[in-house]
Order: structure tokens, then sequence, then C-alpha cells
């Protein structure tokens, strides 16, 4: 896979040893609360320079250790989410990985231990979409001999919410108190929509930056930008590499839950900590829940804690992720880190992943 550089320049060379600190963990926390806080914001409430906050994160940014993108944000009641399970030829499961990402419809491409070589996350605008278009896409890869895909029904917790737990309650709130921008109701005029594919790049791009881009007055960008933000089209995200944050194991859990207990499902997993996502899908398997570890030996005591936590769950199937080669858009290495290139499809992200925003079960 090729990359290309993001907004803010190119990334940072594959030999890049990035040790974190205690200030770049309490930054990449503050930064999943709050993505785009203003470098004053958050100075002032973690007692550090804007100057130097603006340098951490440029470093961490550049290393592929953390990274921030836009989403714009689709129909939450006629989205569509698949989970696609994917065969390949044998021999032939890297170039498929490799091809599938570059479908922007794909939004996850893993690569799991498991009965299947590929797993996929997929949003379409419809099922329409998906049965007409997208999966047919993934069937036509070269190498791939079979799918099986299992329909999101509900989508109760997702990536997004994860939180690092560096900052102290006191801080942590603080950044979730920061003012949201001002709403700017009404059709998005054209020229701001220019700027929707560069947030996408790069979830913190300034005016100034995407000015110079486009080459149009900064001051007028200023504007364009604070009408897209305070459009509500757009949803930001701070993601990182999870083995480098001490979390390098992803499992995830096919698992079948007793009908009518879903919802009682997705509170009781809300509360384990390195629980990343939880859907109720179709098929026999009707519930998926993926969590971030510090081991494999970890991955007994999680179906212990699942199954203490939801009476009645079978676990299925659990899949160790050997690599995850897409995560929400984003390209990433074999250490996990951003490639800082993205895939990504505008207008089919729910704007809010949680028990409302897809059809009840």
């Amino acid at each position: 896979m090729q990359t290309d550089a993001g907004i803010g320049s190119d990334h940072a060379s594959s030999d890049l040893e990035h040790v974190l600190t205690e200030a770049d963990l309490e930054l990449i926390n503050a930064l999943q609360i709050a993505p785009r806080a203003t470098w004053q914001d958050a100075g002032r409430i973690l007692g550090v320079r804007p100057a130097t906050l603006a340098v951490r994160w440029e470093r961490i940014r550049r290393s592929g250790v953390a990274w921030i993108t836009g989403y714009s944000i689709g129909d939450p009641t006629a989205m569509n989410l698949a989970f696609v399970d994917v065969d390949c030829e044998p021999g032939r499961v890297g170039e498929v990985a490799d091809a599938l990402c570059e479908i922007p419809e794909v939004q996850s491409v893993e690569l799991p231990a498991g009965h299947h070589d590929l797993l996929l996350t997929v949003f379409t605008p419809t099922v329409t979409d998906y049965a007409r278009t997208t999966g047919p896409a993934i069937l036509r890869v070269p190498g791939v001999e079979r799918t099986q895909t299992s329909l999101g029904s509900r989508l109760h917790l997702a990536g997004h919410s994860w939180r690092l737990s560096a900052l102290d309650p006191a801080k942590a709130a603080a950044f979730a108190a920061l003012p949201a921008p001002r709403p700017a109701p009404g059709p998005l005029p054209e020229a701001c929509q220019d700027l929707l594919p560069l947030l996408m790049r790069d979830g913190r791009a300034t005016a100034a930056q995407m000015a110079k881009i486009l080459d149009r007055n900064a001051s007028t960008v200023q504007r364009q930008l604070a009408r897209v933000l305070g459009s509500g089209l757009m949803s930001f995200r701070c993601d990182v590499a999870h083995g480098l944050v001490g979390f390098p194991v992803t499992c995830t859990w096919y698992a079948k839950v007793p009908p009518g207990k879903h919802a009682a499902a997705a509170v009781a997993v809300r509360s384990l900590r390195s629980v990343r996502l939880a859907a109720s899908v179709t098929g026999q398997a009707n519930f998926i829940v993926t969590m971030w570890l510090r081991s494999v030996a970890e991955v007994m005591n999680a179906e212990l804690a699942l199954q203490e936590k939801i009476p009645g769950i079978e676990l299925i199937e659990s899949l160790v992720m050997l690599r995850i080669a897409k995560r929400m858009g984003v390209l990433l290495d074999p250490d996990g880190r951003s490639l800082h290139r993205s895939v990504v499809v505008g207008g089919v992200l729910p704007s809010d992943l949680d028990d409302s925003s897809l059809p009840a079960e």
C-alpha cells in the first residue's frame, strides 16, 4: 500500500521508535474527549503552554501514534452497517486486504486468527447500496472466494467513545464541558463543502492550512470552517496505535444473546473498560463484542467477564486480530500506526453511535 502526505506534511520514518510520556497520554486522552479543542483551552486545563501542546501533538501525529479524522454524517435511521467475513484463495490474503482497503465503504480491514481470512466493517447509506454496489465490489476483488455478511441491527458502543483514562476526572470533565461550535443551520454552501475532504484527512486542520491548499483567503476559510463545524454534518475522532498505548491485542467475539436481552447486554458491556465495540447483528450469532486487551492471556478473563455480566450469553467464536490494515478509513502499518492516508466515503456514518443510532431490535 502506498501512502501520501496529509495536511501538515508527511509521516514519520518507519524506524521511528516513539516513546509515549505521561504528558503525551494526557494530551491524547484530552483530544479523544474534545478532538478540536483549541490549544489555548487545552493549555488552560492541562496547565501547559499552548505552543508546547501544539509541538507535542505534531510530534505524536507525525509518528502515526495518534491521529484525528473527520467523518461526514449520514442519516442514522437509513444507514447500513455490515460485518463481512471474507475467505481468500490460498496465499492471497495480503493482496486481497490491500485491495479491500481501497474500497471507501470498507471502513475497517482486519486479519484474524480464525476460520475466516478477513473481517470487514462496512458502512453504506442503505442496505440497497450494500446489496447492489459494495457487496458485489468486495466479491469482485481478485482472490476473494466467498463472503458471509451480518447486518447491524443496533450499534450499542463504538470505538470513538473509548478512552485512555490518562486524565484525572476533573480535567476530563473540563474537556467534556468545552462549548460546542455555534450552530449554523441551513444548507452548506458549495464553497464550504470543499473543506470536508481536508477535514477527513486531518480532523484538526486549521483555516490557514486549508486556505493554502484551496488558494483562498484565510479569513474567508475561517468563516467557512465555522459554518462547517456548526452545521453538525461532521463528527471528529481521535484514534491511537493500540499496541503503543498498552493494548496490543484486539479480540472480537461472535455471540448469541437471548431475545429481548440485547439492551441489557449493551448496558452490561459498557461497564467493561476494554470494550471498543458492541453491536446487535443479524444471523445465528446476533451480538458482536470487540475488546482491546493487554495480552492474549486476558482473552479467557474477558470471556469470563462477559459471561458474568450477561446471563445467558453464548460465545460462539473468538477472533484475535493478527493485523489491522485499516481502521475507520485510515490505513495502518503493521505496528498499528497511521500511514497518514485515509480512504473514506462521506455521508454514511451515523451522528451518534448508540442505542438510538440504528433501528431497534
